[in-house]
Formats: structure tokens, sequence, C-alpha cells
């Protein structure tokens, strides 16, 4: 779709004030066939907004309080130009401050996780039970609610949980209903996209996908294109994407970094030799990656080490074929929030985000995934006619084993991690039912066990399997405990020098989904 398509369909503008969630808001809106787009309230006006005629507008949480010195904010006018807002989190706290109420810090230091919320069915919780559960994550909360607006819900601890000054179609929810976590969060944003905005379900993926492959057929024309292929679901959509935007003129090396799950160059090599033939470049850099990563520890290293030899190998490979011009990467939203990107606080940094070195030698990059969510880049994958068996892969990531070998990374618990990951992924992979991702985790745990009648001391392996929709947040999954029972018992048998396997039922948050 053209920018004037887009220009002229209902869309509603998130405007972000530094939130984890920002980008999250707005796929959850997108999810509802309604566009929706990201601006920096630091960088986005009135004049702005009326210009490209948003249909309403959503401000995101943030770390911040309101009331602190430099925290962001917008021009309180904002709330009269005749669409309709809705406030979350910090979004809320800051409707509130901007209209003559009052924030203050939490007595107790606030809510977080999961909390019943008890509404009371007005406009915005129209369908929603009259108690049901949300997810809160606040230090601040809002004691005095400006004049004409009235509370709509509330939880133990938070006597405005929601507000709305129905008049003037301006709401607030102190809870985060973006987040899978919120049972009726998705009915909470529809009411306020549908039934207060008013927009259409007029935005699909098909269009998406149709105005991207035309903005890089016209970008690219002429252009020789390099991508890392990895064989994960990210880098092949793009290689799809791309190789009908850009067709002979992309080129796909895929870096064997000796970090790689077992079997996985033959996966790779054996799916898409077909498809690209010798514009598939197999690149054995297992000697270089073990080399530079010897005796390193710290996670940040490990990654902005993987993340710099990926382009010095891509330039190496650019060499031998000749001119390039374009380095394409995977970057999906998860991996733009998650390093911190614009206002957003820094979780962890990603090989193709954070940490790359200046000089990449190739005129610009090319990141055709970077607004999706990992959902919606396997729905592009789909209408691309990729193989099932590609688009549903388990995610994987760019430092591939070097993220799941934790502390020093060595051939020997390489080869270990490896075999203890295939029993784990063969195990579940029996079931009817099964996680979005699991894998294996070598800890830096050294335990005592008893193998041959004998006393062992070996490692310590965590297995990790979530269930989520997209990657933002995630549940630990409940898996049978046959099935872990089975996984236990093999990975301890057949290989030696695991002598205890431990199972993670953390959640993201607080966790994240991989332990580095």
């Amino acid at each position: 779709m053209s920018e004037e398509g887009i220009k002229l369909m209902d869309k509603i503008l998130v405007l972000d004030f530094g939130g984890q969630y920002s980008q999250l808001i707005a796929r959850k809106v997108r999810e509802l066939n309604v566009y929706a787009e990201i601006r920096s309230c630091r960088t986005t006006g009135i004049p702005e907004v009326l210009s490209e005629g948003y249909k309403g507008m959503i401000f995101s949480g943030g770390p911040d309080s309101v009331y602190a010195e430099g925290s962001p904010t917008t021009d309180a006018g904002m709330l009269d130009i005749g669409i309709p807002v809705l406030g979350i989190c910090y979004g809320a706290q800051l409707i509130a401050h901007l209209s003559g109420g009052k924030v203050s810090p939490a007595y107790d230091g606030g809510e977080y996780g999961r909390t019943a919320v008890v509404a009371d069915g007005s406009e915005l919780f129209e369908g929603v039970p009259k108690k049901s559960i949300c997810w809160m994550s606040h230090t601040d909360f809002i004691s005095e609610v400006p004049h004409g607006v009235r509370t709509t819900a509330c939880t133990d601890k938070c006597p405005c949980a929601a507000f709305a000054d129905s008049e003037r179609k301006i709401y607030g929810l102190q809870f985060h209903p973006e987040v899978t976590h919120t049972e009726y969060g998705q009915v909470i944003l529809s009411n306020f996209v549908h039934g207060i905005c008013g927009c259409d379900s007029s935005w699909k993926m098909e269009d998406h996908l149709k105005s991207t492959v035309a903005r890089y057929s016209e970008e690219l024309a002429g252009k020789k294109v390099l991508l890392g292929l990895s064989g994960g679901v990210d880098s092949s959509v793009v290689a799809a994407l791309l190789h009908r935007a850009a067709g002979e003129n992309l080129y796909c090396v895929f870096v064997d970094h000796g970090l790689l799950r077992k079997n996985e160059r033959e996966l790779v090599e054996k799916a898409f030799r077909p498809r690209l033939g010798d514009h598939l470049i197999v690149a054995d850099a297992r000697a270089r990656f073990l080399g530079k990563l010897q005796g390193v520890r710290d996670p940040e290293t490990k990654r902005k080490i993987i993340g710099e030899q990926f382009i010095r190998i891509f330039e190496d490979e650019a060499r031998r074929i000749g001119h390039l011009d374009v380095l394409a990467q995977g970057t999906i939203y998860p991996d733009v929030i998650e390093s911190g990107k614009g206002d957003s606080a820094v979780i962890k940094s990603h090989h193709n985000v954070g940490g790359l070195p200046k000089d990449i030698g190739f005129t610009s990059i090319a990141e055709p995934l970077r607004d999706l969510f990992k959902d919606e880049v396997r729905a592009v994958g789909e209408l691309l006619g990729l193989p099932k068996e590609l688009v549903w892969r388990q995610p994987f990531p760019g430092p591939g084993l070097a993220v799941r070998v934790i502390g020093e990374i060595t051939e020997e618990k390489l080869d270990l991690l490896r075999d203890a990951d295939a029993i784990f992924r063969e195990e579940v992979d029996k079931l009817e039912s099964r996680p979005s991702q699991y894998f294996a985790v070598l800890t830096d745990t050294e335990s005592v066990g008893v193998k041959g009648d004998a006393r062992a001391y070996g490692y310590t392996v965590a297995l990790r399997a979530v269930g989520t929709d997209d990657f933002m947040t995630a549940d630990w999954f409940r898996l049978p405990y046959e099935t872990l029972e089975t996984a236990s018992g093999r990975i301890t048998a057949e290989i030696p020098s695991v002598t205890r396997v431990v199972y993670d039922i953390s959640s993201k948050p607080p966790a994240t989904v991989e332990w580095e």
C-alpha cells in the first residue's frame, strides 16, 4: 500500500513516552485490522497529529514519573483537538496530570503482575465482566482525578484503575490492556478503536506485504543485496520477500559460527539450496568465532563480538562476490524494543540492532520486517508461500547457543548443550499441544550426582518452554510431568557430564525468554 493509501485509511497514533510495550500496543491495534503507527512524544506535536488525520490516539506507558523534572510529556492541547484519547499506565497518569488531577507515589510500592480489577461496565468496558484479571506495573497512582472525570475501575490497592471523560472522549487505564496477561485487554482496545474512535477494519497483512515489496522493488532496483540467512523464521521470510523484490540481485550467506543447534547446517542447506542455487553461500567460520569468544563470560560482550564478526564475514563474502550495495537484516519489533531504540530502556542488545561497527562497508541496510512482531512475520511467510516447516520453526537467537551457554564458551560445552537441546526438543515434539518456544540452557553451575553407584560431579542443564503470541510477554509452559521426566532421564543417562536437570518456571516479565 502506498503512503497516500495509508494516509487515507482509518488509523490510530500510538504516542510513545518510552514505554517498553509501545510497539505491542500498535501490534494489538493492527490485530484488530486497524492501521497503527508509533511516533515519539518528543518530536510529535498537534500540527503533525492533525495533518495525518488520525481517528484516535493512545498515550503509551513509560518508566518515568509525570511529576519528575524532565519526564516525557506533550502539549496539554493534545487533549482538545477533537479526537479520542486513551492513556495507558504512564499515559493515563499524564492525562490526569495535564488535566489538573494529581499523581502521587504509591503508599506500598505499587502493583505488579496479575491483579483483580473491578470495572463499572462503561463504554470502555463494554462486554467485560465486572471483575476480571489485568496486568499492573506501576509505582505511582492517580490520587485525585481531574474535574469532570469519573473513575470507572479500581483494584484493592489502586482507587483509580481507569477513568473516563465521556463527553471529551478521553480515557485512562492504569493497567496494560495490550499484554496477554490482561484477560479482556483486546476487548477493551476494540471498544476504544472500533466503538469510540469509529475505525473501520480495513488494514490487512496482505496490504502490508504488497506495500513492502513495492517499496523495496523501488529502493533496491539495480542494487545487489547481501542477506545473512540463518534458516530461522525471520531471515527465511526476509529472503523470500527480498527475492520477490530484488530477484537475482539477492545473495544469501549462511554462517556456520559453531554456535548452531544439532544438524542445523544440514537442515538449512537442504531447505534453501534448491531455492537459491549458487546464491546461497555457506561460510564455515567455526574456528573464527570460537577464537574470538574464548574466555568471554559477559553476555553483552558475547553479543557484540558475534554481531561484529557477522558483519566482517559479510564483508569478506561481499568482496568474493563482487560489488554489493545493501546489507539485509531480519530485525523485527522485539529486537528494536529490547535494544532500547527510541525512548525505551535497554533490556539486551541484539546482534542485528546494537553493537555493530560503524564501518559496515555497505551503502545502506534493508530491514523489511522491522515493523512486525513474530506472529505477523509468520503470516507474511505464509503469504509468500514458504513451506510450513520454515514458517513455524522455533525462534533461534542470532548469537545462537552463545547465549544459552552461561559463562565461558567451549567446544565441550557446546557439544553437550547441542545433545541436551536435541533430546528435549525431540520429547516435546511428541506432544499434540506444544509451546511457542522450547530449548535447553547449559548453566554455569555444577553439582554432585550419582552415576553407576559412584559419586559424580557434573553440569546442570535448565529446560525452558514458554507460550506466547507476541514474544513481548510470555508464560512458562505447563509441560506434562511425563515429558519432563523422560527428557530429564534421557539427558542425564545419555550425557555423562550432566548430573542435574531443572525446569524454568519464570514468565516474561520479569524474566526474558532467553537466559542471556
